[in-house]
């Protein structure tokens, strides 16, 4: 799947929040489950999702036809490549589908808060549905506040991929220490100082080296127990901060900008680490089809994300988050609607297939244990983060991922070229700005 990144969450998020907050007020009101026809009359129910690939639609179709065998006097419309903006504006509209799927698990809190997506709890007591079949982390990112108003349906989970060839015979590192130890080892230089392969490049710039991918395996916290961030007061942030500075400036930030500027796209047969110009990178398990697809003689690993070294004994967690799906406010076949997403995200054979065609994560527990599942042996690593009790995810707020904007920024405009005078100074300016957003927000 695809995830919203930080650097483009910015630009869409002010008008999301205020989508959802419209949406809230102009849509048609319907309790969960209720409203339309019964699920056995003669309907047709729409179905939108954001996947686009041939090989993604064709997947998720045949995962939907379970479904239409189940009930053959459901009609399902699937309609892909939709956007959050595109969902938001249909439920303001008062003309919504009857199930969305989104890839941005942290607009999750603007979901429920807001009323967009209908709350779930009552279904989930009155059909029995025991949400230990979930991870923890997973749980976590589908609730808001005990509103539970999205099922998870397959997950990304995050880990490390290394490029045998260029590891030279050294095993994947387990700490940071040994990954920037590492990474210095096989990094390879021009005559002229300018980086040709880097071992491991730890800017935030570099596709999905973000602070929610590698800053989650030095233990941080995001948000305390009354809600309000804590940057300054969690001294794990300063440990990653300074642990990816310092690798950064051993590259030299001007070197280092000049590689990434020379990088081809993270989702295409251009990325980097397809391409051999990186040894090794933290990414999301969809990374081994793009692979087989598009670099299918690169002999490659997988491990793991690092930890910090003080957090040794936590090896093989990670983080974890993935694609939500429910029913809109506004919905006019709730009943069938909510038989839909309940099919799809809790029955295993659902899950395997999509998880095939895809090459995610399936989100339940039996269905990482299927022997169905066909994906490559490098797959392996992110069942195991996945099922890991130490894995974690970030969050949900009423003001989507804002938090995770203001810290890209910080770490990406300020603290990476340099302009940090007084590091605590900064990240007690970055607690005060985000707390402020929440509050606006009516965190």
């Amino acid at each position: 799947m695809r995830t919203t990144r930080p650097g483009r969450a910015a630009a869409v998020l002010a008008a999301t929040v205020l989508g959802l907050t419209a949406a809230a007020c102009t849509a048609g009101r319907s309790e969960p489950g209720a409203g339309g026809p019964a699920l056995g009359d003669q309907q047709t129910i729409q179905v939108w999702h954001g996947w686009s690939a041939d090989h993604e639609v064709k997947g998720f179709e045949q995962a939907v036809d379970g479904f239409r065998r189940k009930h053959p006097n459901i009609t399902v419309k699937v309609t892909g490549n939709q956007t959050d903006d595109q969902i938001t504006n249909a439920i303001r509209g008062g003309g919504p589908p009857d199930v969305v799927a989104s890839f941005t698990t942290d607009n999750l809190g603007q979901f429920c808060s807001s009323g967009a997506w209908q709350d779930l709890t009552p279904l989930l007591g009155r059909d029995g549905i025991d949400l230990n079949v979930f991870p923890k982390a997973v749980r976590e990112y589908t609730q808001y506040k005990g509103k539970r108003c999205a099922m998870p349906l397959l997950a990304d989970a995050y880990g490390l991929y290394y490029n045998k060839r260029l590891m030279k015979g050294h095993q994947p590192p387990r700490t940071m220490t040994e990954l920037a130890d590492l990474a210095k080892r096989l990094t390879v230089r021009n005559p002229d100082g300018t980086i040709k392969v880097a071992g491991f490049m730890p800017s935030v710039q570099y596709y999905e080296h973000t602070p929610q991918h590698v800053a989650t395996q030095f233990g941080v916290r995001w948000l305390g127990d009354d809600g309000k961030a804590v940057f300054a007061k969690d001294p794990a942030w300063k440990a990653y901060l300074k642990w990816s500075k310092d690798l950064l400036d051993w590259y030299g930030y001007d070197n280092a900008k000049r590689f990434m500027r020379s990088m081809g796209q993270e989702f295409e047969a251009s990325n980097p680490f397809q391409k051999e110009k990186v040894a090794m990178a933290i990414d999301g398990e969809w990374r081994t089809k793009f692979i087989e697809k598009e670099a299918p003689g690169l002999d490659y690993g997988t491990a793991p994300a690092p930890v910090s070294d003080d957090r040794a004994a936590q090896y093989g967690s990670g983080f974890v988050l993935g694609t939500i799906m429910g029913v809109p406010r506004g919905a006019r076949h709730s009943a069938a609607a909510w038989a839909f997403v309940k099919y799809l995200t809790t029955d295993t054979q659902a899950l395997v297939t999509l998880a095939n065609a895809l090459g995610n994560v399936p989100s339940t527990l039996p269905a990482l244990s299927s022997p169905d599942l066909r994906l490559p042996a490098q797959f392996g690593t992110f069942l195991n983060v996945f099922r890991h009790p130490g894995t974690t995810t970030s969050p949900s707020t009423p003001n989507g991922g804002d938090y995770l904007v203001k810290l890209q920024q910080f770490v990406q405009e300020q603290w990476e070229p340099g302009k940090v005078k007084d590091l605590d100074e900064a990240l007690r300016d970055l607690d005060a700005k985000v707390d402020e957003s929440l509050r606006l927000a009516g965190g």
